[in-house]
């Protein structure tokens, strides 16, 4: 995919302008509402700590980040979840340190005006849940080796999707 630096900047501009404004979005599956913090913004730009993903896919994923509202106030149905014992990078004490979590990650696809995208949201606690990602339009692809169908956009586990 080519972009211009001058559309991504356009693009990244306005995505993070309209990310900041939200604060969180009621969610009828949990019955709780889902905030948006620094965490999901920063996932969408970053795959990793210390990692850039992709202009490209970075651009994908701003362009969409405005149906994450409404995919998630109407979502009711789970369509994915996965529990992992995991590192995660925490500043405490004004130290930055890792420290292994459980973590949660739910699922939620749609289909809007043909597009399907997925959301994913990030639990850390009880009380801690939030956006952490969109997979805009991936397709399916059949591994030549092994035959098996895998989806292709992404690469990794869920905390680097």
């Amino acid at each position: 995919m080519d972009i211009s630096n001058n559309e991504y900047r356009k693009i990244k501009q306005s995505a993070e302008d309209f990310y900041k404004s939200m604060n969180s979005v009621f969610c009828p599956f949990f019955s709780k509402y889902i905030k948006f913090n620094a965490k999901g913004l920063n996932h969408i730009k970053m795959k990793s700590w210390n990692r850039a993903r992709p202009i490209s896919d970075q651009y994908l994923r701003l362009k969409f980040i405005r149906l994450v509202p409404e995919i998630l106030s109407s979502s009711g149905t789970l369509q994915e979840f996965k529990e992992e014992l995991i590192f995660e990078r925490l500043k405490i004490n004004e130290n930055w340190q890792s420290k292994r979590r459980i973590i949660k990650y739910y699922g939620f696809v749609a289909i809007i005006n043909g597009l399907r995208v997925k959301i994913i949201v990030k639990r850390t606690n009880q009380d801690n849940i939030f956006f952490w990602s969109i997979i805009p339009f991936w397709k399916h692809s059949r591994d030549s080796i092994t035959g098996e169908i895998k989806k292709v956009f992404h690469e990794g586990d869920l905390e680097s999707q």
